[in-house]
């Protein structure tokens, strides 16, 4: 099932994700479905929350990334529960975009070396170090579950030229190749 992805503005977006037990209902299912939502929007990861769930999950697809060389390969990963331990080196900008976001890309600036501890879909514990995009799309999807965007990070000049856009976004005044939710308030 492709779930549509939820948009700037819904509060979902801001809540600090909880923890999943092993015995949650239809996990895989849910992980499934989140292969394919992520992949008919075209994106290299997605966070739980994009799809108005508040749960450390997320999945990564950064083969999209491959080198001609080959030397820095993508992967394919799920990250339960996933914590960043240490992140090093010097920070690097990049133009980072956001299917909760659409239309919107800014450099950011994050470290190139990440160390997470994170449970696969088996709730297997894993603790590895990652670097380049594959780092740069971890940090971006874990900051979903601790209800960061991308657009938080951004000097606060950006911030402002691109409010009107934020705002628009919200209201549902964009266009895209993918399903979207809006938030309403009531």
């Amino acid at each position: 099932m492709i779930y549509p992805i939820v948009a700037f503005g819904d509060p979902v977006l801001k809540k600090q994700s909880i923890d999943l037990t092993h015995d949650f209902p239809n996990l895989t299912q849910i992980i499934s479905d989140m292969w394919e939502t992520m992949n008919n929007a075209k994106g290299v990861g997605l966070a739980a929350p994009q799809i108005g769930l508040s749960f450390k999950l997320f999945i990564l697809d950064s083969t999209r990334f491959d080198d001609k060389e080959k030397s820095k390969q993508g992967m394919k990963r799920v990250f339960i529960n996933a914590e960043i331990l240490e992140q090093d080196g010097t920070e690097w900008a990049y133009e980072e975009g956001c299917l909760s976001i659409p239309t919107i890309r800014e450099n950011v600036s994050r470290k190139p070396i990440v160390r997470v501890k994170y449970q696969d879909e088996n709730f297997e514990w894993h603790e590895e170090t990652f670097d380049g995009m594959n780092a740069r799309v971890i940090q971006h999807e874990y900051d979903h579950t601790r209800g960061i965007l991308f657009t938080e990070l951004l000097h606060p000049f950006k911030k402002r030229l691109i409010k009107g856009k934020l705002e628009k976004i919200s209201k549902g005044e964009v266009s895209t190749d993918y399903r979207m939710k809006f938030y309403s308030k009531k």
